[in-house]
């Protein structure tokens, strides 16, 4: 990678590493691997997306598109722990919300099944167009906007049960 090339990739990743790494925790509910979600972008951006993007307005819904699909390749693969046995979930804390705020709204997020989810997550990130989400997800633009609308009708109604 030449000077020219390694500052432009540094300013890539300034701009959207945080917007990437918080669509990666929206799915996947942990750090460490949203982090690594977050990481595997950007190498194969640097080994392979530099020279397939030729329209710079492309690049932010390529970036999310890799993640996601990054996203769904590893969690078809069955995950071990050091052991080598399969990892178990750890168990959901208990929700006790008084307000509303990022992290009672992350954990209410974590129960809305994932189709809706995904979109919804990235919706409220307010990184993505509803057009960009639906080339993210692959969903036309009117199916986008139906499980938006599901999602935070489903949304509101786990934040009203909620004790």
């Amino acid at each position: 990678m030449s000077r020219s090339q390694s500052l432009n990739f540094k300013n890539l990743v300034e701009t959207y590493h945080a917007s990437l790494y918080r669509f990666a925790y929206s799915l996947t509910n942990d750090e460490h691997i949203a982090c690594d979600l977050t990481q595997h972008t950007f190498f194969i951006y640097a080994n392979k997306g530099a020279a397939a993007i030729s329209n710079s307005a492309k690049l932010k819904p390529w970036l999310f598109t890799t993640l996601y699909h990054e996203y769904l390749r590893q969690r078809a693969a069955p995950r071990l722990d050091p052991l080598g046995t399969p990892a178990k979930k750890a168990p959901a804390a208990a929700m006790q919300l008084s307000t509303l705020d990022g992290a009672s709204a992350a954990r209410a997020l974590e129960k809305i099944e994932e189709k809706l989810r995904t979109p919804l997550a990235l919706y409220y990130l307010r990184e993505l167009s509803l057009r960009e989400i639906a080339e993210v997800i692959d969903l036309p633009v009117s199916e986008v906007l139906n499980r938006v609308a599901l999602g935070k009708t489903r949304l509101q109604q786990i934040t009203a049960d909620s004790p």
